[in-house]
Parts: structure tokens; sequence; C-alpha cells
């Protein structure tokens, strides 16, 4: 049996795989703002309902040290919180980016920052860092959110290198659209710019449209996560969804052709030996 750490456990993701979870027999602390939201999951098996805002690192802190003390230690980390963001970069508004940014990749450094120090000494752990196909492919109307899912993603692979040696996992998850209410409340500018309207603006529009009609299911989702994580060599990136499947090896085609035909040039700049 083993202790799973989940952040945002309130809805879509993070509420499945605790589901799952409890349902397979784990021990789970599954943590939200609103504890209220989460007060159901307490009866369905081994369950620490923590109140927990991932922005406040006080908290975060606080969380981790409660779960050690309650189960021993924590053998698997998911970063799931996040937020959206839908708006062209060149509409953005700082403070909503930055607070954006708060949540999706600095909250999440947080709590790695936090677990990892028992995972140490342990000599085992795995963290689980959710991102989304647009940490590996940009799209219009969604480039501040894109651009912090491609930051935990970079921060993972380094992170992947610095913990092996010590018995640590670490596996990104890119899923592409799922039925969670993430579209219906990422937030957008207070204005927009006509001349984005075909790109960014059609996006924005597309995103809205959505919601409850996307193709991935969550509780499949959570089941694949909860398998690959307990394969015996589990991925370092895991793919979820069609489109995420198909947009990733597409950019891995795009980018192998484009730097194939600049190989001369790319060889051509290192000082002689």
């Amino acid at each position: 049996m083993t202790t799973w750490f989940i952040t945002g456990c309130s809805t879509g993701f993070g509420r499945h795989i605790a589901e799952h979870l409890f349902d397979t027999g784990h021990r789970v602390v599954a943590t939200a703002r609103d504890t209220t939201r989460i007060a159901d999951l307490a009866s369905r098996g081994k369950v620490l309902p923590l109140e927990l805002d991932v922005t406040d690192p006080a908290q975060v802190r606080a969380a981790v040290a409660r779960a050690e003390e309650e189960f021993g230690g924590i053998d698997v980390l998911v970063n799931n919180a996040g937020s959206g963001y839908f708006a062209a970069v060149e509409e953005s508004e700082p403070d909503a980016v930055r607070r954006m940014f708060d949540v999706n990749f600095f909250a999440a450094t947080d709590v790695i920052t936090a677990v990892l120090p028992g995972m140490r000494r342990r000599r085992s752990g795995v963290v689980v860092n959710l991102t989304s196909i647009g940490g590996l492919e940009g799209f219009e109307g969604v480039g501040h959110y894109c651009a912090s899912k491609f930051a935990l993603e970079g921060l993972s692979e380094a992170l992947r290198k610095e913990v092996a040696p010590l018995g640590i996992g670490v596996m990104t998850v890119e899923p592409s659209a799922f039925r969670t209410e993430w579209a219906g409340s990422a937030a957008e500018p207070a204005g927009v710019i006509d001349d984005y309207a075909p790109t960014a603006g059609a996006a924005r529009q597309a995103y809205r449209g959505s919601v409850g009609k996307q193709a991935g299911d969550p509780a499949l989702a959570a089941r694949a996560l909860v398998r690959a994580v307990e394969s015996p060599t589990p991925p370092q990136r895991l793919l979820l969804g069609n489109e995420a499947y198909d947009t990733a090896l597409a950019k891995l085609d795009r980018m192998r052709a484009e730097f194939t035909a600049q190989e001369s040039t790319a060889r051509g700049v290192d000082a002689p030996a």
C-alpha cells in the first residue's frame, strides 16, 4: 500500500485520481483550498483531507509535514492543481499571467521542494507533474498557459536527472482536452484586440464551447496514470488522449525535419579543435 499526495482534489483529474486510488486500496492525502468540497471523499478509504492553497508556501510545508506524520511518508506526489488563461500574448494582463504562473509553476516547485527531503531519506518516490499537451506544443489563445506548462516540463526534465541516482522518479503527464472544469473556469482578459479574432479569439470561443463535450474521459485518464506510475518501467512522459498523442508525434516529425535540414549550419559554428 502506497501513500499518494495529490493537489487540487476538489474537481477534475485530482478528484478522479483520488477516487480511483481509494477504490484500489491506497492511502491518499487529498488536498484542496476548500475542504468542504472533498469532505465526501473522507469516507471512501484511508484518506487525509487537508486544506491547501498551493500558492502559500507555509501551508504547503505544513500539509506535507502533516501527511508524513499521519502516514510515515509520501510515496507519490501528484502536482495536479492548475489554472488556465485564455488570451493572445499581446492581450494578456500581467497580473493575471503572474497569478497563473504562481499556481501552475511556482506552487508546483514549492510542493516538490517540500516533499523531496522525505523521498531522499527513503531513497524512493515518484514525482508526477501534470502539465498539458500545451507543455509540448504552443497553441494560439493560451500562450502564457503553454509557457507555464513548458516551464514545468523543463523543470521536470532537469529534476529527473538530479534525483534518479537517489531512487526517485519524475513523470510528466500531457493530457489533451478532457471533460473537466478547466475550459469553463479559465480567466480571460477584460479587453481583446480585433486583429486576433481569427486566431486567439476563435480559439477562446472553441475552448468555451467545448465544455462537457471534450473527447477525454478523466476517470479513464486517472486509471491510466496510476497504472503508469505502478508499472515496472514508468514512462518519463505520459501522453493522454488521441489529440495529445497525435500532436506530440507530429511535432517530433516537424522538429526532426527542420533540424536535419540545418545540420551543416549547426555543426559549422564550433571553434576548431
